[in-house]
């Protein structure tokens, strides 16, 4: 899968233009992405879902890629809205809904506030309150995140030096020791599904400035009622994960009446794509939306 052959729509809703991709046939599920992010983030991260009998919508949040940010589009309530004014626009009544990392707050809220509606949230390593970007996103880190020049680099490191990208990934999503890193990243090197995945989902993460400043600016001073949470709700975290501390999944698991939990024992950020045990965890997320 490529990121130029991914065919997205930007649809005129009631609150306005938003971007997202369709892929398969059956029941809907809602995919919210991370931080940075957008449709084609989405579309790589539920590649498992359509064969599975799903019908996925995945956006593209505020300020990414092709939806434009403003200010009555900057808040999670803001954001859940505009979420289900999509699937209004579609015609979907009904919904379940998967989320990564910074797609959590509007994911949480969306569940909150609409039990009617949503079928089942599955959050993966998902923001769920105050949340500080590391580091400030200063310096090259903020460079190669925001900037056109970060993406052509990105774009560089897959097209010359693919190992060395496989390789960062373990890295800097989770707290391993150098042993761990090398086996999970020769793991992931040899199965060309995971090491396809990984030198894709670089192309999802670089050159999105405006909807990551929002989310930096919106995520330190979260408050997401999480007991407000009254649908069958499915947590899956990875037990070393650096990007966002498996504590948000714990005050999630405390919050939300009846929430289940699945710890990936020594998990990155990413781990439920390419951890060893991913196809069990694919299968647990399946099981879940189909409620």
């Amino acid at each position: 899968m490529t990121n130029d052959a991914m065919a997205t729509v930007v649809a005129d809703t009631d609150l306005g233009p938003i971007e997202y991709v369709e892929q398969g046939d059956g029941q809907p599920v809602l995919f919210v992405h991370g931080s940075p992010g957008g449709a084609d983030q989405g579309a790589l991260m539920t590649a498992f879902l359509a064969p599975a009998g799903f019908r996925v919508i995945a956006l593209s949040r505020p300020g990414y890629l092709g939806t434009p940010l403003d200010d009555d589009r900057a808040t999670p309530d803001q954001q859940a809205a505009l979420e289900l004014a999509l699937l209004d626009h579609l015609g979907i009544d009904r919904f379940a809904v998967l989320c990564w990392s910074g797609g959590g707050p509007s994911s949480y809220r969306l569940a909150a506030q609409h039990a009617d509606r949503v079928t089942a949230l599955a959050c993966l390593a998902g923001v769920s309150g105050p949340y500080e970007f590391p580091s400030g996103l200063a310096g090259l880190e903020e460079s190669i995140l925001t900037s056109g020049f970060g993406r052509w680099m990105m774009k560089e490191l897959v097209r010359h030096a693919p190992k060395s990208v496989v390789k960062m990934v373990p890295a800097e999503e989770g707290d391993l020791t150098k042993e761990q890193a090398a086996e999970l990243a020769d793991q992931i090197w040899n199965d060309p599904v995971k090491r396809d995945f990984v030198l894709t989902l670089s192309g999802t993460v670089t050159g999105r400035r405006a909807g990551l400043k929002n989310d930096a600016a919106q995520f330190p001073t979260l408050d997401l009622e999480l007991a407000s949470v009254a649908v069958p709700t499915l947590l899956v975290h990875g037990t070393v994960d650096t990007d966002v501390p498996p504590e948000h999944s714990e005050r999630a698991l405390a919050e939300i009446p009846g929430a289940e939990i699945l710890r990936v024992t020594n998990g990155t950020h990413v781990c439920a794509w390419t951890d060893p045990t991913s196809d069990e965890i694919h299968a647990r997320v399946i099981d879940h939306l189909r409620r």
